[in-house]
């Protein structure tokens, strides 16, 4: 099993303007965070926060979970990457997935065409454009001619791929340097992990765990079936959680989902489900929970603290951190 690395927080922190987020990011490192991690759905992107907070604190290990190889262009994946290196040399790293149907054709515009490929040719180009050589190649899903970077990172970039079932995971671990894993249970890591870790023991596995620390169990779950059901009924995470096993349990709020009935949709989400996707309790039960995760082979714990049940997510962050 893969050694801890060290706890991650997402950034940036909701519904905060980008400028005032200083304060709470260096109050988070001085807690003992040592990796903060940006998400790129509708927000912000990934790569801002992380530039921002490069030059705020300089301690932190910086990483995307993740960066859409559909919607920007392989080269300018590649520059992006090689800027950020560049502002926090040895300190970044860099997380590819493939997103959704959701997110690249409904709200990009982009067709969501041979995924499996398009991560793969996106990780091999990515990968040597990194080094500064110069590409002219066709690949499955793209064809680069004579791109060569001209600023070179300093020091290697790892690239991590974000991963949900057999055949990325696989991925992740044959020709990435680990897998980013979403929207999963700490049992499930135990299936998960072992895919990825296969294909070396130095293999690291960020975990993005969604964390309510409140006490107030009736209110996070029916908030938090609102989370999962805006999740679990896009078509990969759907076809993930039948791989895992959850499809019996899940399969009454699919059917109402698609009847157009989204009242009995959240109804039908069992609270064993909520309990196991959403980690919730007081924060020593919290930390208890993720360590679980780490236990079954998450080597960097990627919190993404959820302002359900009227908990203040910078006060909730700084309580999370293992004591």
């Amino acid at each position: 099993m893969n050694a801890y690395r060290g706890y991650g927080i997402t950034i940036p922190l909701d519904r905060v303007p980008l400028h005032a987020q200083r304060s709470w990011i260096e109050d988070l490192a001085a807690a003992g965070y040592t990796d903060a991690w940006s998400a790129e759905t509708d927000g912000t992107d990934a790569f801002t926060p992380l530039a921002l907070t490069s030059q705020w604190v300089p301690s932190l290990r910086l990483g995307t979970a993740i960066v859409p190889a559909f919607t920007r262009g392989p080269a300018l994946i590649a520059q992006s990457a090689a800027a950020l290196a560049s502002a926090a040399p040895g300190r970044f790293v860099l997380g590819l997935g493939t997103s959704s149907d959701v997110i690249v054709s409904n709200w990009n515009g982009i067709a969501f065409d041979e995924p499996y490929k398009r991560m793969r040719d996106t990780l091999r180009f990515v990968r040597a454009a990194l080094t500064g050589d110069k590409v002219t190649e066709t690949y499955d899903t793209f064809s680069i001619r004579r791109f060569q970077l001209t600023a070179v990172p300093s020091e290697p970039v790892p690239i991590l791929v974000a991963a949900l079932r057999e055949g990325m995971l696989n991925l992740a671990g044959r020709e990435g340097d680990g897998a980013i894993i979403n929207w999963l249970s700490a049992d499930d890591v135990a299936r998960v992990a072992p895919i990825v870790q296969a294909h070396g023991d130095d293999k690291e596995i960020v975990a993005r765990i969604f964390v309510v620390p409140s006490e107030d169990a009736e209110t996070v779950r029916a908030q938090g079936r609102f989370a999962i059901a805006s999740y679990l009924n896009v078509p990969v995470y759907r076809a993930f959680h039948e791989w895992l096993g959850r499809g019996p349990q899940l399969q009454g709020m699919w059917d109402a989902w698609a009847a157009g009935d989204r009242a009995k949709a959240l109804e039908l989400i069992p609270d064993e489900v909520v309990d196991a996707l959403i980690v919730h309790g007081s924060p020593e039960q919290c930390r208890a929970h993720i360590q679980r995760y780490i236990d079954n082979g998450v080597t960097t714990p990627a919190l993404a603290v959820l302002g359900m049940a009227g908990v203040d997510v910078r006060t909730a962050a700084l309580e999370l951190v293992p004591r």
